[in-house]
């Protein structure tokens, strides 16, 4: 309720700038969340006022995700797969930060089967008719995220411990179960939960940074901050080969798929994962220079406001 005040609040200042000529023709609005409802109103004034505006959305999640909470409790609903569909034609740009997002976007919601690279992706956008000719565009832009390089780095003192955390929320997609019997599995390490806790900002990336190692299951990802927190202050990311993990994640950091797709595939491939973890947990110095390429090339490519601005215009 308290984000639906918020975003009604915002579109009634922004129908009071439309109403006094605040808006003018070469405004661009960007949305930093596309699945909002208010787009539609706004592009109803600018439409019927004639002023020429540009819309942006950068879209996080939906319920063309099977695995995100929309597509768990809603599915495929027509009610909810149409808005989503009229919110993505409202937008002039569509910003999504990795190209599995944007071919999982196409596929299920806008039943586009080829998976596209960037170039094949904008050349598709130019010719192809079913989707009208390039317009809205789709953008692969990374997030603007700058500021966790200078917020994280202070933690970099942080002693190291034998320790491997579990960064991400308690939620089904996670897999917080094969984390919770890997721990019962390895004891001579320490497992850390982030979310069985209430941790303040400060005492969670004190955590991550006395962490060697960062694992994840996930089943649903379509970016991934924590494991990027973890890489700048030297946790291993322990990462599956799958989401956006396949086209972000040196092969150097990723495991099969298979060994985590479910609870009854992680136990017939437990004592691989487990013999991983021990050669990350025993070869940590080794692992580093390796990581902070890694590092450094998930801030150029991902986590940058640069594809974000180059697009807005």
């Amino acid at each position: 309720a308290g984000t639906n005040s918020y975003k009604s609040q915002q579109l009634q200042k922004i129908s009071e700038m439309f109403a006094e000529g605040t808006v003018k023709n070469g405004d661009y609005f960007l949305y930093t969340d596309a699945w909002n409802p208010t787009v539609i109103q706004v592009k109803y004034m600018a439409e019927l006022l004639g002023v020429k505006v540009r819309l942006g959305g950068m879209w996080h999640a939906g319920s063309y995700d099977p695995q995100d909470f929309l597509g768990r409790l809603i599915g495929d609903k027509p009610w909810v797969r149409n808005a989503e569909c009229s919110m993505f034609y409202c937008f002039d740009d569509n910003f999504f930060a990795t190209r599995f997002h944007a071919n999982m976007f196409l596929k299920e919601l806008l039943g586009v089967e080829s998976m596209f690279t960037e170039d094949e992706l904008e050349e598709w956008q130019q010719d192809s008719e079913v989707y009208g000719g390039g317009d809205p565009k789709i953008h692969i832009v990374g997030w603007p995220m700058e500021y966790l390089t200078d917020l994280v780095t202070t933690y970099l003192s942080a002693p190291k411990k034998d320790k491997i955390i579990f960064p991400h929320r308690l939620a089904p997609e996670k897999q917080v179960e094969i984390f919770r019997d890997l721990a019962k599995e390895m004891p001579e390490y320490e497992w850390f939960v982030a979310q069985d806790q209430t941790l303040t900002k400060d005492e969670y990336h004190q955590h991550m940074a006395e962490s060697r190692l960062m694992f994840s299951a996930n089943l649903q990802e379509t970016l991934g901050i924590s494991w990027y927190e973890g890489a700048i202050v030297d946790a291993i990311p322990l990462v599956p080969d799958r989401l956006s993990y396949s086209e972000m994640a040196y092969d150097t950091f990723k495991y099969p798929s298979e060994w985590t797709e479910n609870f009854d595939q992680y136990i017939a491939h437990r004592q691989l994962l487990c013999y991983k973890i021990i050669q990350y947990m025993d070869n940590y110095e080794k692992f580093l220079p390796t990581l902070r390429k890694q590092t450094h090339d998930l801030t150029e490519q991902y986590f940058s406001a640069t594809g974000l601005l180059e697009n807005i215009k």
